[in-house]
């Protein structure tokens, strides 16, 4: 019997670069409160957030993608010929085919690559960099791109008080490549799909098709889902903790998904963090950009020297679905 012939494997995978794009306008919560019943002072308390960028037509998903992997490679040395596969991390992209990574793929350069949109919400990054580890730790894939890209404005009801001043767009990206010991931990994930309901569109595309009415929106109860955050997020960040093998006093940063000030506080309370753990807050200036928000608080925290490369540092992402995910890595 002829049996496989399997090369030899990387003992693990880690990230090797970052790459943020941030669309140029800046919109602050006073803009947002002259189509909604709000002030800047109560944006401020109730979700932390001061200011979120927009993008402008010629911003789209593709291309803040194909912009901030662009600088990850750059980061970590890769050549586009050298990647193998491109995760896209998205749930505002508007069109269902194609799908968005292959010409993401195509804009880099990185032409033979594979390319897959993963469609997991405010989880997607966590997801997607889940993905990424296994293929390169079982020698599937050498190096793999992993994006998040967002464009929330496209989704968002401007007037609707309960998301509007949420949201923000933007892309974050980091390379996946082979490590001769693991940086990238476990993932825990998991998902709570009989409380879907509690961030869902308010219609579906169906809908919009079949009958006269507004365009699909996003719409968020937003207690519950604070109540389920602030429960889940302390769970499954213990839990890749120890899949890990690490304590809460050895990280270097804790990256969660930045859905709202509150709810990132609260968590790192209950983790009871050490006093040197940066906690990622680039919710302030960026808001929520779902899928691309952790990419963008890790780069941020580099950028600004609040985590040092080769630091540890908890990755938590939660959202509609009710998906979420966590694994422990180690800063490129």
């Amino acid at each position: 019997m002829t049996r496989l012939r399997l090369p030899g494997r990387p003992a693990g995978s880690r990230i090797l670069g970052v790459g943020a794009y941030r669309p140029a306008r800046v919109v602050g919560n006073d803009e947002i409160c002259r189509r909604i019943d709000s002030s800047d002072e109560w944006i401020r308390r109730r979700s932390g957030i001061a200011s979120r960028r927009f993008a402008g037509p010629d911003e789209t998903v593709i291309g803040m993608a194909a912009e901030a992997a662009r600088k990850a490679l750059a980061q970590s040395g890769t050549q586009p010929d050298e990647v193998d596969m491109v995760l896209l991390a998205t749930m505002s992209f508007l069109e269902q085919a194609p799908t968005a990574a292959p010409r993401v793929a195509h804009l880099l350069g990185a032409r033979s690559a594979g390319g897959l949109d993963i469609s997991a919400a405010c989880s997607g990054f966590c997801y997607s960099l889940g993905l990424a580890d296994s293929l390169v730790s079982s020698g599937h894939a050498r190096n793999v791109v992993v994006v998040g890209s967002e464009k929330m404005s496209d989704i968002v009801d401007p007037t609707d008080r309960g998301t509007a001043f949420l949201f923000g767009d933007g892309a974050g990206a980091v390379v996946v490549g082979p490590s001769d010991t693991p940086g990238i931990g476990p993932v825990v994930w998991g998902s709570d799909g009989e409380n879907h309901h509690m961030i869902a569109h308010d219609r579906t595309w169906l809908d919009a098709r079949n009958a006269p009415g507004p365009w699909p929106t996003l719409r968020m109860t937003g207690p519950e889902v604070f109540r389920w955050a602030t429960r889940v997020v302390p769970e499954i960040s213990r839990q890749a903790l120890r899949k890990a093998g690490v304590e809460a006093a050895d990280l270097d940063a804790f990256v969660p998904h930045q859905a709202n000030a509150r709810i990132i506080d609260t968590a790192a309370t209950s983790l009871g963090l050490a006093p040197h753990t940066a906690v990622a807050r680039d919710i302030v200036t960026s808001g929520n950009t779902s899928a691309a928000s952790i990419p963008l608080a890790m780069d941020q925290l580099l950028s600004q020297g609040a985590a040092s490369s080769g630091g540890l540092a908890l990755l938590v992402g939660f959202g509609a679905g009710l998906a979420h995910a966590a694994q422990v890595v180690a800063l490129p």
